[in-house]
């Protein structure tokens, strides 16, 4: 893994406590508004829609605190879970070690509420370790992360610092017919990506508007064909009474065999 690679300002955010507890939150806590789990809506939307080949391997990067990578660990033989955080895949590897996790959400002000998680709630203890979890850069992962029946990017590709780089290398670690599936608001901050990296919400050198899905066609043009479009809404919790409501669009890429 290469020690050198660019870090952005952002990236020191998704190490604190506070955010660790949040997409705890995220990840394994009560549906709210009405809206589903993302992670689990995510999976469950692939499931339904993708012709998978073959069961065998998968990655979920930029995986966060896991809960994308146990469920797909209910249909995949492998997991291969990443993320630059080592906080999030600290906690990740925690709740599959012991079965249980304890975190707390804000309520207002100074309070929170103390909250405990049991994962055998969710996924059985033998699906739970088909998933190994480990640090590492989206955009420069290891020679041996390859061979994948799926990548799974879930709200990853406008926090890189090169998302180009990134897409670049799925077509030598996806296998012939499988699949590349990215979700993301295209929330496209300099705090993450310098703009001369963007994909989209950005003009062209002519002047000319160029969108992120089409950013993301010329990207991966002629390796990988699009397949279908989703919007999937999400919903981060602030406080007990402020919450972030966001809508990803879900994009899901078959490798050309």
């Amino acid at each position: 893994m290469n020690q050198t690679t660019p870090q952005t300002p952002g990236a020191a955010l998704y190490e604190t406590h506070r955010l660790v507890s949040q997409y705890m939150s995220f990840h394994y806590g009560a549906d709210v508004f009405k809206v589903r789990n993302f992670p689990t809506a995510c999976i469950d939307f692939l499931q339904s829609n993708l012709p998978f080949k073959s069961y065998d391997r998968c990655l979920d990067v930029g995986c966060a605190v896991g809960r994308s990578s146990f469920e797909m660990a209910k249909h995949f033989t492998h997991v291969d879970a990443v993320d630059y955080s080592s906080g999030f895949i600290d906690a990740a590897k925690a709740l599959q070690q012991s079965g249980v996790a304890r975190y707390t959400i804000p309520t207002e002000g100074k309070l929170t509420l103390d909250c405990r998680l049991s994962l055998e709630s969710l996924v059985s203890s033998d699906i739970a370790n088909r998933v190994n979890f480990q640090t590492g850069d989206a955009c420069d992962l290891p020679e041996n992360m390859r061979d994948y029946d799926l990548v799974f990017a879930g709200n990853l590709i406008d926090r890189l610092y090169q998302p180009k780089l990134f897409l670049d290398s799925m077509s030598h670690r996806i296998r012939d017919g499988g699949w590349l599936v990215i979700t993301s608001p295209y929330t496209w901050l300099e705090d993450y990506t310098p703009t001369n990296h963007w994909l989209g919400g950005c003009t062209d050198k002519n002047g000319d508007p160029v969108d992120t899905i089409t950013g993301l066609s010329r990207a991966l043009h002629p390796k990988f064909k699009l397949h279908c479009r989703e919007d999937i809404p999400f919903v981060i919790r602030e406080t007990a009474r402020k919450h972030q409501h966001t809508i990803a669009e879900l994009t899901a890429w078959q490798r050309a065999e």
